[in-house]
């Protein structure tokens, strides 16, 4: 009997015969559609690219340091010359 590709080919000529006078107006809606997903491609593009170079210009700052914890003070911090009940501590004598 008929094949898949001969099922097909008169498929595509019935429609052809029967649409024939919407043909010319199937294929230039395609071709606005296809301008219009070609456009909004490059502008997605575009987009990406802009975004690319703001983030290369505004790059953080790293600022070497330290960090401590809560309730401790830096290794690098100058000691109290006081004691804990508000006494100072023992001179040393020459």
């Amino acid at each position: 009997m008929f094949g898949l590709s001969e099922l097909a080919i008169i498929l595509i000529v019935v429609m052809a015969v029967l649409a024939a006078k919407k043909l010319p107006e199937l294929a230039r809606s395609a071709g606005k559609s296809a301008h219009i997903l070609k456009a909004e491609a490059r502008a997605m593009k575009e987009m990406k690219e802009e975004q690319g170079t703001a983030g290369e210009q505004t790059a953080p700052r790293v600022i070497p340091g330290e960090t401590s914890t809560p309730g401790r003070p830096p290794t690098d911090a100058p000691q109290s010359t006081t004691r804990p009940g508000g006494e100072a501590p023992p001179r040393a004598q020459s």
